[in-house]
């Protein structure tokens, strides 16, 4: 029964250890540069609502620099598809692989 447990600890810790390797590893890729930036849309319903605030989305992006993929991480439901929308346009400098950006949009309705 003891050896067991040190076994399921054993494992335990090791998973934990090979889930911090990958997260350093996410979070050493570096920032790639921004080249074509389009502005999103300030939905007319946020509008009426004097709704603001800030959505952060991940942008999965193609080694040419195209974006392939917005992941919404926060922010308002109203917020998400417009900036959703605005970042499958942006297109960003060339890099060896594919690569996930944290891009975090803030909208205010009186701008």
């Amino acid at each position: 029964m003891r050896m067991r447990f040190f076994l399921v600890l054993t494992a335990l810790f090791s998973l934990c250890l090979a889930a911090g390797f990958v997260i350093a590893q996410d979070s050493a890729t570096p920032e790639r540069k921004v080249v074509k930036q389009t502005m999103p849309r300030y939905p007319e319903v946020a509008r009426r609502m004097n709704l603001a605030g800030t959505v952060k989305v991940i942008a999965v992006v193609a080694p040419d620099g195209k974006v392939k993929a917005v992941e919404p991480v926060g922010g308002s439901p109203v917020l998400i598809q417009a900036a959703k929308d605005a970042i499958t346009e942006w297109k960003f400098a060339p890099a060896g692989s594919e690569s996930r950006q944290v891009v975090e949009l803030h909208f205010n309705p009186t701008q």
